[in-house]
């Protein structure tokens, strides 16, 4: 399947050039998954929902602060490499091309309208996300994008005092809030309204209940029930609706399983690969493979690397987060680190990673073992 029926001719554009404060205008006026933002006519990137979350961020800036690059796609590439190209461009849209012009875009909402029936061949708990970050509903407001930011993350499940599903937090969220006070507020100095913002509890700003899916049921009918509610993402919690919060199911997470092939070598998956400088893919997957070669008994069938960068340098070098994760027939495997530049990030995370393999029961080490990648969605 190819994308020249799912790609759209119906687009929102703006110029680089254009005030920020617009941008968020319309965010809230067209609700769109992004913004094409043109320079003298040519495509220079996209603005989407993750770089409005900048409280430092005045309205008069240019869109051209905040546009990150998408990757060009053309219009009759293959679903299942444009399904990658989103995830590992960290985006939700991208320009399409014909013969060399642009004719409009692609988003993550049309692939997965236009895959939806295929979603059968998969359950939540392949693919769901497991090591999910919370927040508490009485922390500030401050306290929960801060924690968005550094995990480069776009909702946060809220959590009572009982460590019971409480809500949701979501950049959406945090958008319509800012985007809603300023019509209130006027265009007077807002840095005293936006501290006290900061301050505001969660539990004020969540979206409460949360829609919810538990880990038997299908993908198909949790992407339909996102679909269905315009939202990006479910939290998954037990069957029995304790409360008890297991992890997020994300419109991205799925995207990334629809790149899912059978192979005889490990397939990596890496988001922000502009982030890697002299870290290669080719030294990624040899780095990984290593690891789940030592260890009989693991069969890896999916590996996403993905980097994060902060504000923070040392003699102009970026501190980078990245985190690894493996779905193996043990589960989901994780590990995490920083470091400044990404190789050093992904070395101090591969490391983490293997301690973690370490203490996980059933895994001995066995030099001969070599994981694999299993497919998991096989009608595309």
């Amino acid at each position: 399947m190819d994308i020249a029926d799912i790609a759209t001719p119906d687009y929102v554009e703006v110029k680089a050039t254009e005030r920020l404060g617009k941008v968020r205008s319309l965010f809230e006026r067209e609700n769109p998954k992004g913004i094409i933002v043109m320079d003298d006519g040519e495509y220079a990137g996209v603005v989407g929902e993750k770089q409005l979350i900048n409280s430092h961020v005045e309205d008069n800036t240019k869109a051209a602060a905040l546009m990150k690059p998408a990757p060009k796609i053309d219009r009759h590439e293959n679903v299942r490499e444009v399904a990658r190209m989103l995830v590992e461009g960290d985006t939700k849209i991208a320009p399409v091309y014909e013969n060399g012009d642009l004719y409009g875009i692609v988003t993550q909402d049309a692939i997965l309208e236009a895959v939806l029936e295929n979603l059968d061949a998969l359950a939540v708990d392949q693919i769901y996300t497991d090591d999910v970050i919370t927040i508490g509903e009485r922390d500030h407001l401050g306290q929960a994008i801060h924690s968005l930011r550094e995990n480069g993350i776009s909702r946060l499940p809220v959590v009572n005092g009982d460590n019971r599903l409480a809500g949701v937090l979501t950049t959406y969220d945090l958008v319509e809030f800012m985007v809603r006070d300023e019509g209130r507020q006027g265009k007077q100095d807002r840095r005293g309204d936006i501290d006290r913002m900061l301050d505001l509890p969660v539990y004020d700003l969540m979206t409460s209940p949360a829609l919810t899916a538990t880990p038997e049921e299908s993908v198909r009918d949790a992407v339909a029930r996102m679909l269905e509610n315009d939202i990006a993402g479910l939290i998954i919690t037990p069957a029995d609706d304790d409360g008890e919060v297991l992890g997020v199911l994300t419109k991205t997470d799925v995207l990334r399983a629809l790149t899912y092939t059978e192979q005889e070598r490990m397939d990596v998956q890496v988001t922000n690969i502009d982030l890697l400088e002299t870290l290669t893919r080719e030294n990624i997957i040899n780095a990984i493979t290593e690891v789940a070669d030592k260890y009989q008994r693991m069969n890896v069938m999916h590996a996403h690397v993905r980097f994060h960068e902060h504000k923070e340098k040392l003699r102009g070098t970026p501190l980078i987060q990245c985190q690894i994760r493996l779905r193996t027939s043990h589960g989901q495997l994780a590990g995490s680190g920083e470091g400044y530049g990404a190789e050093h990030a992904f070395h101090v995370a591969l490391d983490k990673l293997e301690r973690n393999v370490l203490e996980q029961k059933g895994f001995e080490a066995d030099e001969r073992y070599r994981g694999q990648l299993l497919r998991k969605l096989n009608e595309l």
